[in-house]
């Protein structure tokens, strides 16, 4: 009965050291607040490189540069210039230098690459275009470079089997999503029947915004960022005579109803949302993120940025190396 009792009282002694030296370690403030936010992240964003002349060597330095950066995604804008051609040997050799990027690069079509196109009698061949861009770029559920980050296409749903260019992916509580509005009026043409694939993809497009604010309410996310060639200018109020100028003018706006839908479902989300342009009539001063309440804009033209994003601070995004935003 002694020894039993010995052995016992000696096992509860060589546990008690064990127990004081973890106690204070669990209660430790100082090592709670010292751990590193998981959520923080940077994206890099690079504007039409082909513009005035930039070429494909101005892309590859822009894709270089980027490539040194701990970015979690690059979206770039565009693969060709006005001036090239639109041919398929030109998209593959564009595709292999994407690829070759070390971070995940989702690429974004710009006007130059299809809506722009035509062949040598000069008609247009944007929807052969588009749709041989869709084959080549935007045929896998992941995204371009090195490293494959995982993508959801709107060419998932049934209805939209060819939308494959408009994808979203997360970050932390941030929802990420490209959505096709070329920055030469969204394709909108004044010919009267020419129309087809302007409002099919209005179609798509409604369904698709409406889908990712949808998913970003439900989850309760802190902010949806939407990458996209043309300005919608959804920060703008078109409101007394303006409106009324608007309406009276013989050009039609390819961007009326994507801006008035995100300007209403912005409205109505409780997170901020930060709208990405790479539109060429951009201001070439430095960028800024210009914010109205919950809404903000950045628009880029062919330059490059890179942006940090701090999820529960007051200024969830912040332009590296830029100018203080609006």
């Amino acid at each position: 009965m002694g020894i039993p009792l010995r052995l016992a009282l000696l096992a509860v002694a060589l546990s008690l050291p064990a127990i004081a030296i973890a106690a204070p370690a669990d209660k430790n403030p100082r090592a709670a607040t010292t751990q590193p936010d998981p959520d923080r992240h940077q994206f890099g964003i690079i504007g039409n490189s082909f513009h005035a002349g930039g070429g494909e060597a101005r892309l590859k330095q822009a894709i270089a540069d980027q490539s040194e950066a701990a970015l979690a995604f690059v979206v770039v804008t565009g693969i060709k210039g006005v001036d090239e051609p639109c041919s398929d040997r030109l998209y593959a050799r564009r595709r292999e230098l994407l690829e070759d990027a070390r971070r995940p690069l989702i690429m974004l079509p710009s006007s130059s690459d299809w809506s722009e196109c035509k062949n040598p009698a000069g008609r247009s061949v944007a929807i052969e275009r588009l749709n041989r861009l869709r084959e080549l770029f935007y045929g896998e559920p992941v995204s371009l470079g090195a490293r494959k980050l995982p993508l959801t296409r709107l060419s998932s749903s049934a209805k939209f089997r060819s939308y494959g260019e408009n994808a979203h992916w997360q970050v932390g509580d941030v929802l990420y999503a490209t959505i096709n509005l070329p920055a030469n009026n969204n394709h909108y043409r004044p010919e009267a029947g020419r129309n087809s694939e302007f409002e099919d993809r209005l179609v798509a497009n409604r369904f698709w915004l409406n889908r990712l604010f949808a998913m970003a309410k439900r989850e309760k996310l802190e902010a949806v960022v939407l990458f996209s060639e043309g300005d919608v200018k959804a920060l703008t109020q078109r409101t007394g005579l303006r409106a009324l100028l608007d309406r009276a003018s013989s050009k039609a706006d390819g961007f009326d109803e994507p801006r008035k839908q995100i300007a209403a479902l912005s409205a109505r989300y409780g997170g901020k949302v930060l709208l990405v342009d790479t539109d060429l009539t951009a201001p070439k001063a430095a960028p800024v993120i210009e914010w109205r309440g919950k809404l903000g804009h950045l628009s880029l033209g062919s330059q490059a940025v890179q942006v940090t994003v701090a999820p529960g601070t007051a200024q969830l995004f912040t332009l590296q190396d830029a100018a203080d935003e609006k």
